[in-house]
């Protein structure tokens, strides 16, 4: 018999009768989607805490990191998506990450001033990883509705330490953005494809380049600033590529599990294994 769970509304649900392969699958997703935030693992890279660089940065070089942000994730969602070969489903995280290397050493030595470049680089190549990583999972590349589930991974990491768990939880970010996410879907459904410019998804890319730029202003901080000591653009760059695409796996083992129990009862799995990894 189903072990009956309450739920917040004081109404019942049952567990569901998921396998044991996939409830060891939603573990590890929650795990990563509820666990250490980028500063946290470029700080132990880096051997001391960073929790605060981003806020070194001038005014102006913030401004210039949220246009740069926006941008990019408007040129990715644009490029990225259409270059990728659709005849296989391997994440191909070594070529992403060797890749995105490159660019951060790049950045690393141009400074501040190669944001403007660097990132858009960067952006999608981290897109075009988190897309294979949503294949991967099952998910069908060509349906605009996961083009901007892809997107979506970007606003994940958008969270710093001194965040409340239900301002930051993996949830919580995806019901932030899902009146936007479902303008958007009906916009691409209207016009048959996707445009930057239609207000829905100008709207989502604003959401989600705000989480987003709070990472990216890190990463910048830590190129820039020579405090790292031997933690070069490249470090900096793999370690943010790898904080996307665990996120992304995360992200799309939950939508694969959603589409095989329901959404309802993968919450309350989700909920009850986040509630034991806090206890």
């Amino acid at each position: 018999m189903a072990e009956i769970m309450p739920v917040e509304n004081g109404s019942t649900l049952p567990e569901i009768d998921m396998t044991e392969e996939d409830r060891e699958a939603l573990r590890k997703a929650v795990q990563v989607l509820e666990g250490s935030s980028y500063v946290g693992n470029l700080s132990r890279l880096a051997g001391r805490p960073i929790e605060l660089l981003g806020q070194a940065l001038p005014q102006a070089a913030s401004d210039m990191v949220s246009r740069a942000t926006e941008a990019a994730l408007k040129r990715a969602l644009h490029y990225a998506l259409k270059t990728i070969p659709r005849d296989t489903a391997k994440p191909e995280k070594g070529i992403h990450r060797a890749l995105a290397a490159m660019s951060g050493a790049m950045g690393g030595a141009l400074g501040l001033s190669a944001v403007l470049v660097e990132l858009p680089i960067s952006t999608t190549i981290m897109l075009r990883a988190i897309a294979r990583i949503a294949q991967s999972e099952g998910e069908d590349l060509a349906d605009p509705e996961t083009a901007l589930a892809c997107i979506e991974v970007f606003a994940l990491g958008g969270r710093t330490g001194s965040q409340h768990l239900h301002e930051s939880g993996y949830f919580a970010v995806r019901t932030a953005l899902a009146r936007s996410v479902t303008g958007a879907i009906h916009q691409v459904a209207g016009r048959g494809v996707i445009d930057e410019s239609a207000s829905a998804i100008v709207r989502l890319l604003s959401q989600i380049g705000t989480r987003f730029g709070m990472v990216v202003s890190q990463k910048v901080a830590a190129q820039a600033v020579p405090v790292l000591g031997a933690l070069g653009g490249a470090a900096v760059n793999t370690a943010f590529i790898d904080h996307f695409q665990a996120l992304a796996r995360g992200h799309f083992t939950v939508r694969r599990l959603e589409r095989t129990y329901g959404k309802v009862p993968v919450r309350v799995a989700y909920d009850r294994i986040r509630s034991g990894e806090r206890s």
